[in-house]
């Protein structure tokens, strides 16, 4: 009895496939949503870190317990300025980069 070999497939090369090719506007919806995932746990992360609780954290930020909650699960119904308040409130630094085409925007 012969034994298949199975064929295997590279995360991207199953990403173009099931999602769409970079470019699409499909693949940039699931890449900017995995990023706004990727920030909620690192917002918790850093939460926990500092021995705060959602609630603690709300206040510091001025939001409700909820708003924290919300924020960690998928940050991406939260505008740019919360973000910055929340690190902040966490004592915690942020980095946000601007790349146009091959190259780093920078501020003067």
């Amino acid at each position: 009895m012969a034994t298949k070999e199975l064929k295997t497939y590279s995360l991207a090369e199953m990403k173009d496939k099931y999602i769409g090719k970079v470019g699409t506007l499909e693949r940039d919806e699931y890449e900017y949503e995995l990023r706004m995932d990727v920030l909620g746990k690192m917002i918790k992360s850093a939460r926990q870190e500092r021995n705060l609780t959602q609630e603690e954290l709300g206040r510091l930020v001025g939001v409700q317990k909820a708003q924290i909650s919300k924020l960690e699960s998928s940050a991406n119904s939260a505008t740019i300025d919360t973000i910055i308040k929340v690190f902040k409130a966490l004592k915690a630094e942020i980095n946000f980069n601007v790349k146009i085409e091959d190259n780093f925007v920078k501020l003067a």
